[in-house]
């Protein structure tokens, strides 16, 4: 699969679920930025990020995920990532900032973590 496959559900109270499936790379980033972009416009400051379905992801798309999680703590949100596969998390160990994101292994576990 080239590219970035991104769907939304905004059905849980008010927490965003985010799911990608494809690529997270430099050539596709910007595609989430924007997304992550028109979501604060909207005050949309609490995410869920399905993480499982992500087959690559590079520092730039790193990069992404934790300008959105510093926007959404500054409005008193959070961002929490949903099973994150080996080579996400690797590349978040990496860069040595997995450990400043949410940690959940379904959308109703991450619903839990964003509510405490």
């Amino acid at each position: 699969m080239h590219g970035l496959k991104i769907r939304l559900d905004e059905s849980r109270q008010d927490v965003v679920l985010i799911e990608l499936e494809g690529r997270l790379d430099s050539h596709t980033f910007e595609e989430l930025e924007t997304l992550f972009e028109g979501l604060f416009q909207r005050d949309k400051h609490r995410l869920m990020v399905d993480l499982n379905k992500l087959q690559v992801n590079s520092s730039a798309g790193a990069g992404v995920f934790i300008g959105a999680l510093g926007i959404c703590q500054e409005n008193d949100g959070n961002v929490a990532l949903i099973r994150p596969n080996p080579a996400v998390r690797e590349m978040f160990d990496l860069l040595g900032v997995f450990h400043i994101f949410l940690i959940a292994s379904s959308p109703e576990e991450a619903l839990l973590v964003l509510n405490n």
